[in-house]
């Protein structure tokens, strides 16, 4: 008897800790590693979610931007960091690809990092400089296939969805023009915005103001359908590439070995910050399409991504320049 009594003791104060993690958390400042520059649309995303979890839990969620190396230098600082919950990573579909075409990536996705939640996706947009003569991208595709060397498009990142989705109309279109990845979104988008490049694609969040304020032309949506924020702007597949369709999608990540109850916890909570009026305003213009699903389901769908990419690349046969 006393020996099973015993025995229930040290499971109760194994299984104490756990506890105390849930209920009393968070009692100090949470930080939200964002591995790129300020205003691109992961940091749009992550600044959007971390205001309303400051509100409701009562803690500062703060955003730290920590750019470089294609977003791995802010990633391997939250793979390295304590398992407590208050290191957090919002990282984009980049994270999924980029180990597939990146042989030095210092990270594994699936065993260095706790899968949270899926925070949701948006369509993305293909820009140019407002100067250039095309008004579409079925234009814009004629004018590239005319004189490949002229035009350069520019990418937030090595392995991001608007790199994947530029090599991917390449591809199907059968044209050629230079890629050039940059340190996040602002800096590429200023370059096109100055004609320093010609296009881009990224999502829109990023693109949509300044295609508002007539520093961007816009030529294509990613997405199977146009968007009601952009009626009159046709879809890739519109522009010759049948069955084109590509979204970049955010997700919330944790160091390794997160304790279940924290995983729990904060997956509640951002599955309310998504589902609430402030949060719907700010992102739902840009076409962003909330999930906020489980870390289970969040897992499945990582591996059903990678496979995507894994099967683009070798098909688009995308090789990285040393």
């Amino acid at each position: 008897m006393k020996k099973f009594v015993g025995a229930l003791f040290a499971a109760a104060a194994l299984c104490a800790p756990m506890a105390v993690h849930g209920q009393g958390y968070p009692t100090k400042v949470v930080r939200i590693v964002v591995p790129y520059p300020p205003g691109g649309t992961v940091d749009a995303v992550a600044r959007t979610i971390a205001a309303r979890l400051s509100e409701s839990l009562g803690q500062q969620f703060i955003v730290d931007n920590r750019p470089g190396a294609s977003g791995t230098i802010g990633s391997t600082a939250v793979a390295k960091s304590p398992a407590d919950g208050y290191t957090l990573l919002v990282q984009a579909s980049t994270f999924v690809a980029s180990p597939l075409l990146m042989g030095n990536v210092p990270y594994d996705v699936e065993k260095d990092f706790t899968p949270i939640t899926n925070l949701g996706s948006v369509p993305l947009l293909v820009t140019a400089y407002p100067g250039t003569p095309a008004k579409n991208l079925k234009e814009f595709l004629a004018a590239i296939k005319a004189d490949p060397k002229k035009y350069v498009f520019g990418t937030s990142a090595v392995g991001s969805a608007s790199h994947l989705a530029e090599e991917a109309i390449k591809y199907e279109a059968k044209v050629d023009f230079t890629i050039v990845p940059y340190k996040g979104t602002a800096p590429a988008l200023t370059d096109v915005m100055g004609g320093h490049i010609s296009a881009m694609v990224d999502a829109l969040p990023s693109t949509m103001p300044h295609v508002k304020s007539g520093k961007l032309k816009p030529l294509a949506v990613t997405t199977a359908k146009r968007v009601a924020a952009l009626p009159d702007v046709p879809t890739v597949a519109e522009s010759g590439l049948d069955g084109f369709e590509m979204v970049s999608w955010y997700g919330l990540w944790a160091p390794p070995n997160l304790p279940p109850d924290l995983v729990t916890k904060l997956q509640q909570e951002v599955a309310k910050a998504l589902k609430s009026p402030q949060v719907a305003k700010a992102l739902g213009e840009y076409g962003f399409v909330a999930a906020g699903t489980t870390a289970e389901e969040f897992k499945t769908y990582i591996k059903q991504e990678s496979a995507k990419y894994a099967k683009l690349i070798k098909a688009a046969n995308i090789r990285l320049e040393n």
